[in-house]
Order: C-alpha cells, then sequence, then structure tokens
C-alpha cells in the first residue's frame, strides 16, 4: 500500500521533471537498461546518526511513528499490489452515510484506484518512473516522493491466451441484500458475453455447503447454458466461505487447461461465519494447487456490509487481487473495460525496493503497503513471494521524505523486480531521482496532475485511518483540490473522490 514525503520532492510517475525512467531488461539479469548493473541496497556503510534515525513502532491507526523508517540503510522493500477494494469500498460506505472503519482503509488501494500517464514498456515487466514535489507543513523539509510502475496494455482479444475461470459465488442470506447476489449475477453475465469461443468456465456456489453448477465448459455453443446456470442463482443459508473455496480449486484443478489463464473469480460479501473463517486455515487447504498449477485468484467484494480483511487475505495469499464492485457501471468497467487486466498476466511475484541516500534523506514514510512488507534481504530471493500484475496495470507507491539541510544529488533509486510469467526468468528495471527534480511545489500548477490525484487519494485514506501525514491538507481543503484537478483532468473518477472526500468531511465534522 503507497506514500512518502521529502523536502526535495520524489515521486514515481509517467512525466516527472527530473525523474529518469529506465527501461526494464529482457534478459534475466540485473543490469540496468543502459547495461550497468543494477544498484545494490546500501549496507549499512555511510548510515545516518544515531538521532537521525525513526525508531517509532507501528500503531493501530498508521500514525507517524508506524511508517517511519528503522533501518540504518534507509532501504524500504514491498510487493506490488494492485487492489482497490479498500477505496470502492470506502466510498460505498461513505455514501450511505457511516465513515469506513480505519482499519479497512489501505492508502496504496486508494492511490491505485486512478489512472496514471506513466509511459509503457514494451513487452512484459514494467517502466519505472520517479518523481516527486515539496509540501508544506509537517515541522521540517518533506517532500512526496512517487515511484510509478506501468506495464503494457493488452493488445486484440484474440492476442491473448484462452481463460479458463472458475466462478465461486456467494449465495448465502447475507446475498440476498440488493446490490449483491443480483449484481453478481448481472456482473457474471457481462462477462459471459465478453469472453471468446475458445475461453471455459465453471461454476461453483456455496451457502452452508458448496455445489458444483457448471464443470469447466467451453463458450462455444455453450453460451445459453451458462446463461441459464447463472440466472437460476437464488440467496440460501449462511456462509461457508472455506467450502466453496475448496471446492472451486478443485474444479479448477480438474478443468485446467494448459497454456491457458487459468483463474478462480470469488465473487462475495465474505461475511464467513460457518466453517473455516481464517484466510490461512482456508489457503492451507489449497495451497498445494496454487503452487503446482499456477491457478490465482481473483477476488470481487459486494455488500454495504463486507468482509474486506477476510477477501484481502484470501486474495494476498492466492496470487491474486480485490476489486469492489456496487454499480452495475462498476461492473462493466471490471468486467468490460478491464476485463485484460483481470485475465493475463505481464509480471508474477514482483516486488519493488527503494533506497534512500543517507547522505541526502533524514527519513521518510511509505504510505500504505503494511501487509505487502517484505525484508529487504529476500528482495532476490525467488522463492518469496511478490504481486501478480496484469496488463494496463499503473502501481504507485508514496513516501512522505524529509531531506538534509541543504541536500542535493541522489535521494533514491528504486528497483522493480520480477519473473516473466511463462520462463520465470528474473529481470529488474530502475529509476532514481535527485533533489534538484523534486523541487517544485506539489500543488503548483506546473506539477503533475497525476502526481496531485495520486497525493489527494493518498492523504484521503491517511485522514480516514486518523493518522497525521505531513503536508496533508484539511478534508474540506482537500475536496476543494479535488474538484479542480477533477476539472483539468476530466476525469469522472477524480469528481467522485472529490465526493466522497466532501461526504468524509460531513461526517467526521
Amino acid at each position: 500500500m503507497l506514500v512518502a514525503m521529502l523536502a526535495g520532492a520524489v515521486l514515481l510517475t509517467g512525466c516527472g521533471t527530473g525523474a529518469r525512467a529506465e527501461r526494464t531488461v529482457e534478459d534475466g539479469g540485473r543490469s540496468r537498461a543502459d547495461g550497468a548493473p543494477a544498484p545494490v541496497p546500501p549496507d549499512g556503510r555511510g548510515r545516518p546518526a544515531e538521532d537521525d534515525r525513526d525508531g517509532g513502532a507501528a500503531d493501530a491507526k498508521g500514525g507517524d511513528k508506524r511508517d517511519a523508517a528503522t533501518a540504518p540503510d534507509l532501504v524500504s522493500t514491498f510487493a506490488l499490489d494492485v487492489d482497490t477494494a479498500s477505496y470502492g469500498y470506502a466510498r460505498r460506505t461513505l455514501a450511505g452515510g457511516r465513515v469506513p472503519e480505519p482499519e479497512s482503509v489501505r492508502p496504496e488501494e486508494f492511490v491505485n484506484s486512478f489512472d496514471q500517464d506513466y509511459p509503457r514498456p514494451e513487452g512484459n515487466g514494467f517502466s519505472v518512473t520517479v518523481d516527486g514535489a515539496r509540501v508544506e507543513g509537517g515541522g521540517g523539509d518533506w517532500s512526496l516522493l512517487r515511484i510509478g510502475l506501468a506495464t503494457r496494455p493488452s493488445g486484440r482479444t484474440a492476442e491473448r491466451p484462452p481463460a479458463a475461470l472458475t466462478f465461486v459465488v456467494d449465495v448465502s442470506g447475507s446475498m440476498a441484500e440488493p446490490g449483491r447476489l443480483d449484481l453478481v449475477k448481472e456482473s457474471l453475465g457481462i462477462l459471459t458475453d465478453q469472453l471468446r469461443d475458445d475461453d471455459s468456465i465453471a461454476l461453483v456456489t456455496f451457502s452452508d455447503e458448496a455445489e458444483t453448477r457448471l464443470p469447466m465448459t467451453r463458450l462455444d455453443g455453450n453460451r445459453d447454458r451458462i446463461h441459464d446456470a447463472v440466472a437460476a442463482l437464488e440467496p440460501t443459508d449462511s456462509t461457508n466461505v472455506e467450502a466453496g473455496v475448496s471446492t472451486g480449486y478443485d474444479v479448477a484443478v480438474e478443468g485446467r487447461r494448459r497454456g491457458a489463464n487459468n483463474r478462480v473469480v470469488l465473487l462475495s460479501d465474505a461475511l464467513a461465519n460457518t466453517g473455516e473463517t481464517e484466510a490461512d486455515a482456508i489457503l492451507e487447504r489449497i495451497g498445494g494447487a496454487r503452487k503446482e498449477f499456477g491457478i490465482t485468484l481473483f477476488g470481487v467484494g459486494v455488500g454495504s456490509e463486507y468482509g474486506d480483511r477476510l477477501m484481502e487475505r484470501l486474495t494476498n495469499r492466492g496470487d491474486g487481487h480485490t476489486t469492489y464492485v456496487s454499480t452495475p457501471a462498476q461492473a462493466r468497467d471490471v468486467f468490460v473495460d478491464r476485463l485484460p487486466a483481470h485475465l493475463e498476466l505481464r509480471a508474477r511475484d514482483a516486488k519493488a525496493q527503494v533506497a534512500f541516500d543517507p547522505g541526502t534523506v533524514r527519513e521518510f514514510r511509505l504510505l500504505g503497503y503494511e501487509n505487502r512488507h517484505v525484508a529487504n534481504e529476500d528482495f532476490r530471493d525467488d522463492r518469496v513471494d511478490g504481486g501478480e500484475v496484469g496488463p494496463g496495470h499503473a502501481v504507485t507507491a508514496l513516501y512522505a521524505v524529509r531531506l538534509r539541510d541543504g541536500a542535493s544529488g541522489r535521494v533514491a533509486t528504486a528497483t522493480v523486480r520480477w519473473l516473466d510469467p511463462r520462463t520465470r526468468a528474473p529481470h529488474e528495471a530502475v529509476g532514481t531521482v535527485d533533489a534538484a527534480g523534486m523541487d517544485r511545489d506539489l500543488w503548483a500548477p506546473g506539477t503533475s496532475p497525476r502526481l496531485q490525484v495520486s497525493a489527494t487519494a493518498a492523504y484521503f485514506a491517511q485522514r480516514l485511518r486518523g493518522a497525521e501525514t505531513p503536508g496533508a491538507p484539511r478534508l474540506g481543503d482537500l475536496a476543494e483540490r479535488a474538484d479542480g484537478l477533477a476539472r483539468r483532468t476530466e476525469d469522472a473518477a477524480v469528481q467522485r473522490l472529490a465526493e466522497s472526500i466532501r461526504s468524509a468531511d460531513r461526517l467526521m465534522g
């Protein structure tokens, strides 16, 4: 999850002032795009003085001390994450007149819900953009540093491998509420119409028990049969997520197709009340199939009451990601406009490592990604799980960074490492930023509007979590910033962000 600040402004975006983006390597080595070795994180030499380290511990609300760097080498490592469910659920909750629980708010998922203008690589893997800007307040010289990673969009539909999708649908009593099972059925109908004839679908439902409604079935000649099976779904009984996911993986393994994108799609409010209700217990049963057959998990959350924590843990452990839908328009966005991103992969086990120069940086705070933390020494250990990223995704991480007085030169080096989705060969790409490239004010007219949108989304999330962040405006001021950015970007999603911030401002007083 992803935000940072600094006196010399650093960010990752598609076109940051003073930032340098470098292409990914395709030979599996550690070289940069220009042939030089990829930078190795500092090993402790040149570490900051003892009184410059921030040794604060984490707190439940995600405050200042929780995210502050404690390692003397000033290195931050995390697995990539393309989830957006936290933001979608927060919007739904605010629209219903309630403030979301702080523990359900993940800043990276707010930030990654918005489009970016990062350059795209030519092949698999990532482009890397690093930029930033100065911010006011926070009791020192702070900047916001952005790390931007982007994958190549999908080409024509016919160019992707076939998909073998196992839908695991919650038909428990809690799904009877409007906007739950009715929306799931509409979503599945939309998706069925979008898939190709050589794609396959299986359908598993669960309430107190699981039932296979449709084995793995080719779309060719069977669309009406699939539509009929979806239309027949009705809510009943309690919620046994464990039975549904386990049976779903059994069906997915049995119907697995070589050379296809094999994926389980879980559609649920994730309010488990029967069977094993912890993600660890559920995924222990299907972990073998996940590792052996490479079947990933895509979670689609629905409902005004939603088991966000369980769904996120399931998809994180199932090498997948989550989204949240509450309207037919959002369902169409997920299953039509962004369908390739959910069916294909550009990178497996992707991780990012950001090394800050101790001669330039006093401290930093990563905004979000708490549950995606990776030990620094595990960055190049490809046995350690990272994140799976599909085509057309943009992943943004924001850091609050505090520079030393009179700082100049290199601020940060960002390295992303991933495995090729077919060959599993490792690749890396690198981007850097200097203090001179972050000298513009965050809200200045010449600053990238997409950087400003990212900052607005992150500051909003931090306010909802009750976390103090250097440079963060009050909610009322933030809503005005979002209104202006909506006009500037002509992006309806940014206007909806402004409306959500305004709702939170009213509810939080």
